[in-house]
């Protein structure tokens, strides 16, 4: 499972701001616009998703900041690009400095795994390889790349203009957007704990007529989850329960490149011939990394990297996904216990983390096609799943 800091948590009081400081910064880069992260020791950047940036950007960033941007990848990613051989480290983020001046071309290069530039191991060429500091302005750059569903790589330049004092009144001026770098590293954290049922519905189902979907909302208005209840499970009891990870391609339109499709199906089936359970659909795309860069990843798998790897390869740890969010659905459907279909003994063990009691694995596993075997193989030999 990828790795996740270790975090305390804010006061409920404070929730509300620290989710509408990151969803407002998230959708800023989307756009391509710059934003303030404010770290810890009087330290502040501003930032840009890297692949976003244009010649005339960065400039612009260099500009207000006083300061040349470093590039903020991944650790996974400067792995890939052989500018560490250090695959133990504990930083998450690397920075890179270019004595010569970022161009936009040449970080587009370095953030994406498509463009096939990789240096020589050992040759870095003019640029300055550090560690990022593990809750510093450049790892939360990162961190709201991944929130946004980019390229985990940020354009990050430390703010040094001796009008900046007064950070906060000093981005107003240049209108722009601040966060704090905590709240980035607690947002999934915290974004699970404000979940609230905003609707229900009953919703007959091929395989389950009996069956009614409830949609979990976050406080910052983020994607909703879903609880699809199925029959009528005693809450007294552990309750048959399937974690799926929403999957456009496989669920939607059939694809054979995944097994996502017969998953959910099979799962309806299964749990309405036991006489009732839940299915939580979770919007995690792609194993958190959503669905354009998954889409990404198809393109590296067909170049011949298998499923883990191409996840890597664009920066992302092999599973980025978490499951707060589906703890805290099954506590407020009052849930506490349950019997986990799934193959993934990593998926069991993040679960118990959260707090839930799994009282038996229920295998979950169907045939394999020609498009998806060698995906199913490396799930086994790689995910360690149960197939």
């Amino acid at each position: 499972m990828p790795h996740r800091f270790k975090l305390i948590q804010m006061p409920a009081s404070r929730e509300p701001v620290s989710l509408l400081a990151v969803d407002r910064c998230v959708s800023e880069l989307r756009r391509g616009r710059m934003v303030c992260v404010r770290g810890a020791g009087g330290v502040s950047a501003l930032v840009q998703a890297a692949e976003a940036v244009t010649d005339k950007g960065l400039e612009k960033l260099g500009e207000i900041a006083h300061r040349q941007p470093v590039l903020a990848i991944t650790l996974r990613r400067a792995l890939i690009l052989s500018l560490t051989d250090n695959a133990e480290q504990t930083a998450s983020a690397i920075t890179l400095g270019c004595a010569k001046g970022w161009k936009a071309e040449t970080v587009l290069e370095l953030a994406d795994p498509l463009s096939d530039f990789v240096f020589e191991k050992g040759h870095s060429g003019d640029l300055d390889v550090g560690s990022a500091e593990t809750y510093g302005c450049a790892a939360a750059a990162i961190g709201l790349a991944k929130i946004a569903r980019l390229l985990p790589a940020a354009l990050v330049a430390e703010i040094s203009d001796p009008d900046a004092e007064d950070v906060d009144a000093w981005a107003i001026r240049h209108g722009l957007l601040i966060v704090d770098a905590g709240d980035v590293f607690q947002y999934e954290h915290t974004q699970a704990r404000t979940l609230k049922a905003v609707s229900e519905a009953s919703v007959p189902l091929l395989d389950s007529q009996d069956s009614r979907i409830i949609a979990f909302r976050p406080d910052d208005g983020g994607l909703e989850h879903l609880a699809i209840i199925i029959g009528a499970p005693d809450d007294a009891q552990p309750v048959l329960t399937r974690l799926h990870s929403e999957c456009f391609t496989g669920d939607l339109l059939g694809s054979l490149r995944c097994d996502c499709g017969d998953q959910l199906r099979g799962a309806i089936n299964e749990i309405a011939s036991a006489g009732g359970g839940v299915l939580l659909y979770l919007a995690q795309e792609g194993r958190g990394i959503g669905l354009v860069n998954k889409l990404r990843a198809y393109e590296l798998q067909d170049r011949g990297f298998d499923t883990m790897d191409a996840n890597e390869q664009l920066g992302f740890d092999a599973d980025e996904r978490i499951y707060l969010p589906a703890a805290e659905m099954l506590r407020q459907l009052g849930f506490s216990a349950v019997r986990l279909m799934t193959n993934n003994p990593a998926k069991i063990e993040a679960l118990r983390a959260c707090g839930v009691e799994i009282v038996e694995r229920v295998e979950h596993a169907f045939p394999a096609n020609q498009h998806n075997e060698q995906y199913l193989k490396t799930k086994a030999a790689r995910g360690g799943h149960l197939i």
